[in-house]
């Protein structure tokens, strides 16, 4: 039993090692307010590799058309869901069966928004959107997973208030000087915008987001991703090494679950923490 503990310790270690090197670039100069948001971006790059996020766009277009209509000028979130997986070469064809499949002109599975909200360890906040045909079963794999890894599941409404959805634009600092950027996107609505490494983001209403998307493409300034996403109001710092891994590592797990189309938390992990971890 030692020698078995022993092996999945290492095998944490390594885990909470990994995910840190993948996402150390990203979190360096990465203000604590919009950490996960931020690299979520690359991340993504990873999880299309699985085959992971393909799916997850697919059922995000396809309850976007249900909800709405399969007009994308006249859904907003449509637009902003199809935008979404044609930015990350989701197939035209494969897009435009999800949006099918979402109005009912195509048979398909009737998925419906469930939420969940939990702590990590440290007392880091987790707000945890799903999409899923079976409540009972995502309900138990996200409970399973917060309690088997040191986290705990919340009642409703103890973390979602700390949270607030926005949209948030990520644009490689080499496409545009500040000056430059903030004129395109202020006009178009946009409520901040700051720098993060070698990234710009830009923050709008969630109403403004397809607004500044187009201003920056008539400016032709190319950018990394347009998403809507939840923004914490206040973060959580955590300073201690084994923490910090396990809280990796849980968000992790949760990220990696197929009913899981997004997890946001307000941990804040120092840039030398990161850099520890990932060596």
């Amino acid at each position: 039993m030692a020698r078995a503990a022993r092996e999945r310790s290492e095998q944490e270690r390594e885990t909470a090692a990994v995910t840190a090197r993948a996402w150390v670039g990203n979190l360096r100069r990465v203000s604590g307010h919009s950490k996960w948001a931020t690299i979520k971006h690359r991340k993504g790059a990873a999880d299309a590799k699985r085959g992971k996020l393909f799916a997850k766009l697919i059922k995000q277009v396809e309850v976007a058309a249900r909800q709405g209509g399969g007009d994308p000028d006249a859904n907003p979130t449509l637009r902003t869901m199809y935008q979404k997986a044609r930015d990350n070469s989701v197939p035209l064809d494969t897009i435009e069966r999800a949006v099918k499949r979402g109005t009912g002109e195509l048979d398909g599975v009737s998925y419906e928004s469930v939420t969940y909200e939990g702590y990590a360890p440290g007392g880091v906040a987790l707000y945890i959107e799903c999409l899923t045909d079976n409540r009972n079963r995502t309900g138990s794999e996200v409970r399973s997973t917060l309690t088997r890894n040191g986290g705990s599941l919340a009642e409703p409404g103890s973390v979602a208030w700390q949270f607030e959805r926005k949209g948030l634009v990520l644009v490689p600092s080499a496409e545009a000087s500040e000056d430059d950027l903030m004129m395109v996107v202020l006009d178009a609505g946009a409520e901040d915008l700051d720098a993060e490494g070698d990234m710009w983001r830009v923050t709008t209403d969630p109403g403004d987001l397809n607004a500044v998307r187009d201003a920056l493409a008539e400016a032709e300034i190319s950018f990394a991703s347009a998403d809507l996403t939840m923004l914490p109001s206040s973060t959580v710092a955590v300073t201690e090494p084994g923490t910090a891994r396990s809280v990796l590592k849980l968000m992790d797990l949760i990220d990696d679950l197929d009913d899981v189309q997004d997890v946001h938390s307000n941990f804040d992990i120092g840039d030398d923490l990161i850099e520890e971890l990932a060596g």
